[in-house]
């Protein structure tokens, strides 16, 4: 994915926002191999670190990937909006930061509208890190953004 904004950024940071999309979409297309494959592995392994929007902090490569497997076995369509990405490079170390609006599919007794959808928000903080070369995924937190009450546009 290029465009006229990728002038502005450097070649390392056009590829780590490139893996950070190439992330989003292997979970909306339920692909479990590529997923593995953006996470870091090796000496790497142990050390990954994942939050999921109410979830308990997951550390290892096996437990994270084990939390996306139920994520993607228990969610019949997803759909993730990217916005306000921004990549910081120092060295071997790239942080991204983003809003991610998700549109997923459910029924009505999970929440969902008429249609069977439901919508949320969460920021998330991605750092990449590059070993021999490559980019890989090393820490994912996601937290969730939460909806105004009507209390709380009354204010």
């Amino acid at each position: 994915m290029t465009g006229p904004e990728d002038e502005l950024l450097s070649p390392d940071a056009v590829e780590v926002r490139d893996l950070n999309l190439a992330l989003w979409t292997a979970v909306e297309e339920g692909d479990l191999d590529r997923l593995g494959a953006i996470w870091a592995d090796g000496p790497d392994a142990s050390t990954i670190t994942c939050v999921h929007p109410g979830w308990p902090v997951l550390r290892g490569r096996t437990e994270v990937l084990r939390s996306y497997a139920l994520i993607m076995a228990n969610t019949s369509y997803v759909q993730f909006f990217l916005t306000d990405v921004q990549v910081t490079l120092d060295g071997d170390v790239a942080i991204l930061s983003c809003t991610a609006s998700l549109l997923t599919g459910m029924g009505e007794e999970d929440g969902g509208d008429d249609a069977g959808f439901a919508g949320g928000q969460a920021v998330v903080t991605n750092i990449f890190r590059r070993r021999d070369g490559e980019w890989r995924l090393w820490l994912h937190h996601a937290s969730p953004v939460l909806a105004e009450t009507d209390a709380e546009e009354e204010i």
